[in-house]
């Protein structure tokens, strides 16, 4: 692989980390749980990416824009109205989703670009720009791939009852809402995050994956009553 791919492919895994993607993917997966969210999320936003790289997609990325930073904060606003009701996590379903996460990555990747994203479509001019798509598509799979199955994995043992994974689901319901609001209505008003999207992005990404670490982790309390049932 030539350095303008590797580059792309690093890119995109960059971008796999961007805040609106992890509020995206866990917001969606507490309402439809499925472990293959972040892939169709990705290749949907991978696919906007393409069409932007060979020059075909800057129409269609401008018409639907507005809608990118909409479905954020509706997604916040269903994760809100869950959390309000005290619903019970749903149980997580083998078959996959498409359409979903497909439309809802195309709709982000039109209504937010980010630096990384610009930097892949500047790479296009010096390779073949669907190879570059392609890499940069490839890194952000990984990525959003992994953040999808960690998301419906913590969803699976909330819905057996489990008590951290309970309490670790109505954490990672409530940063979503705060990130999904946030995001959207700074996109909307016109205010430049990309500066602070890595930072951001990253810390995001620590953090939601620490919870999942210890929803995990066995429940010190059980433990207790067996040693003292012993």
């Amino acid at each position: 692989m030539s350095p303008v791919l590797l580059v792309g492919f690093a890119l995109g895994m960059r971008h796999g980390t961007d805040p609106d993607h992890l509020a995206a993917i866990d917001g969606l997966t507490r309402i439809r749980p499925r472990p293959t969210n972040g892939v169709f999320f990705a290749l949907g936003h991978g696919l906007v990416v393409v069409l932007l790289a060979v020059g075909i997609g800057r129409l269609l990325a401008e018409r639907f824009a507005f809608a990118g930073p909409w479905t954020l904060i509706a997604i916040g606003a269903v994760n809100l109205w869950r959390l309000s009701r005290h619903r019970p996590p749903a149980t997580v379903a083998e078959r996959p989703i498409v359409t979903q996460p497909l439309l809802l990555g195309m709709l982000l990747a039109a209504g937010f670009e980010t630096s990384s994203q610009l930097s892949a479509l500047i790479l296009a001019g010096q390779t073949n720009p669907l190879l570059v798509g392609a890499v940069f598509s490839g890194g952000m799979v990984l990525v959003d791939g992994l953040d999808g199955v960690l998301a419906s994995s913590t969803q699976r043992r909330a819905a057996t009852g489990n008590p951290r994974a309970l309490t670790a689901s109505r954490a990672l319901g409530m940063l979503v809402v705060i990130f999904a609001f946030g995001l959207g209505g700074a996109e909307l008003i016109g205010v430049d995050l990309s500066r602070v999207a890595l930072p951001l992005g990253c810390s995001l990404f620590a953090l939601v994956l620490a919870i999942r670490i210890w929803a995990r982790s066995k429940d010190s309390v059980p433990c207790q009553k067996r040693v003292l049932g012993d």
